[in-house]
């Protein structure tokens, strides 16, 4: 059953798109705020998301942009939004279709048939938790815990200590976790950092082994000896369970 996940914060109209959406057999979960939103993303797995610019919390279209940084589940913008730049910013955030208020509910039935079979095409939403045996990266959250048993600052709930990292040292490993075990090329990962501009081979190349030096010192047990962060000679890089 496809499950769809309704974030909007006006209960009549939440209630309204629930209903309807469970009577064509769509499993239906809601969320009435851009937290809830996100958290519901990450541990429901919907198969395409319904999405309110207008949240109590959030702007929607910070939802859109957190959301896509570590998923690509189709997502249908629902707004009251009509100005075309509105339309042009949600789509460039990642929004796979935008349908403004009023609507009919029988094109916004059509036009998520539509999301799923693209969502579908492009193949299963990639975990978003990656578990190692000595650390855990949790995209949704932005966070990374290294397992420490017995340590007095782990989280709240015993998970693992938290680690800091660096914005660059951040996306550099989120990169990485959302091709877990397969090998990312270092221009992939140099234009993810740096952008298409880049510089000599050389000195770019020397960047990035500076970084992927510096998660090995945080993350793994022997930096020297990484288990984890491999390094894939002449190619780039890989992160392994």
């Amino acid at each position: 059953m496809t499950r769809v996940l309704v974030v909007e914060d006006e209960p009549a109209l939440a209630r309204a798109l629930a209903i309807t959406l469970r009577a064509k057999r769509y499993d239906v979960d809601v969320a009435h705020t851009g937290a809830a939103a996100l958290d519901a993303a990450a541990t429901r797995r919907p198969d395409v998301v319904v999405l309110d610019l207008g949240l109590p919390d959030l702007d929607g279209l910070d939802v859109l942009r957190a959301l896509r940084g570590w998923s690509a589940v189709p997502v249908v913008v629902l707004s009251a939004r009509h100005d075309s730049s509105e339309k042009v910013e949600a789509l460039d955030a990642g929004a796979d279709d935008y349908v403004t208020k009023p609507f009919a509910v029988d094109e916004l039935l059509a036009r998520l048939r539509a999301a799923v079979r693209r969502g579908e095409a492009t193949g299963p939403v990639p975990d978003p938790v990656v578990e190692t045996a000595r650390f855990t990266v949790d995209l949704p959250r932005r966070r990374v815990l290294l397992r420490s048993a017995g340590a007095s600052d782990q989280d709240d709930d015993g998970e693992g200590e938290p680690v800091r990292l660096t914005p660059t040292e951040w996306q550099l490993l989120a990169e990485l976790a959302r091709s877990v075990g397969r090998v990312v090329g270092r221009r992939e990962l140099l234009v993810a950092l740096r952008g298409p501009h880049l510089g000599s081979e050389a000195a770019e190349t020397h960047y990035l082994r500076v970084y992927v030096a510096q998660l090995r010192r945080k993350l793994e047990a022997d930096p020297s000896a990484p288990k984890h962060l491999i390094t894939e000679p002449g190619v780039g890089y890989r992160l392994v369970p």
